[in-house]
Order: structure tokens, then C-alpha cells, then sequence
């Protein structure tokens, strides 16, 4: 199976933008869809977005619809997530996930995913 280490947090101000990355070593990467999650402190850790294998479907949540954008580039096994208009109530963790199946991200099935990176702290503040 694969390992995954994200990159790419940090400190911003309100409005700007951050670019995330999750690398993945070993495994099949391209059988995997790939998913976004944060946990803010004190919190549950949420679902934020999906990629399917191939790269052309992608499901993100309502709160960040219009706002961050999911893509991935299978011959560098890496899936990034954009990140605009950045608010202090996005200051999380964050956290890519594989998992076979495309529809357990969508279900928000969180036990059902046994793969997940170390996260990056993504921090919104002026």
C-alpha cells in the first residue's frame, strides 16, 4: 500500500492563498483516490475533498466549494489542494487519505480509511 507526507502549510493572512501536497511512496498510486480531511483544534477530523484515480471527478465540501480545488498529477504521485480566499476558520491540520474506493470518501466512511499522511498545519490569521 502507499505512504503519504503532506506538505505545504503555514502561516497566512486572511484572503490569501496556500497549495498543499501529499506524495506517496510505494504502492499503486494510480488505483487509489485520494482525499483531503482537517482538523481544526478541539474538533472532529473532516472531510474537505476527493479525486477520484484519474483525476477527472472531484467532490469537495460545501464550505470550501468555489474556494479550493483538488488535482493530481499520477506520474509524480502527488495530489495537491488549492487553497484561495483562505479564513481564519480553515486554520487546521490537514490530511490526505487513499483509499481504493471513491464513494467511501463521498459517504464520509473516516474508519473505513486505514492509509492517511502525517498533516500539515495550515494556519489563517492576520
Amino acid at each position: 500500500q502507499v505512504q503519504l507526507v503532506e506538505s505545504g502549510g503555514g502561516l497566512v493572512q486572511p484572503g490569501e492563498s496556500l497549495k498543499l501536497s501529499c506524495v506517496a511512496s510505494g504502492g499503486t498510486f494510480i488505483s487509489y483516490s485520494m482525499g483531503w480531511f482537517r482538523q481544526a483544534p478541539g474538533k472532529e477530523r473532516e472531510f474537505v475533498g476527493v479525486i477520484n484515480w484519474g483525476g477527472d471527478s472531484t467532490y469537495l465540501e460545501d464550505s470550501v466549494k468555489g474556494r479550493f480545488t483538488i488535482s493530481r498529477d499520477n506520474a509524480k504521485r502527488t495530489v495537491y489542494l488549492q487553497m484561495n480566499s483562505l479564513k481564519p476558520e480553515d486554520t487546521a491540520v490537514y490530511y490526505c487519505a487513499a483509499h481504493h474506493d471513491y464513494f467511501t470518501f463521498i459517504r464520509r466512511w473516516i474508519t473505513h480509511l486505514e492509509i492517511w499522511g502525517q498533516g500539515t498545519l495550515v494556519t489563517v490569521s492576520s
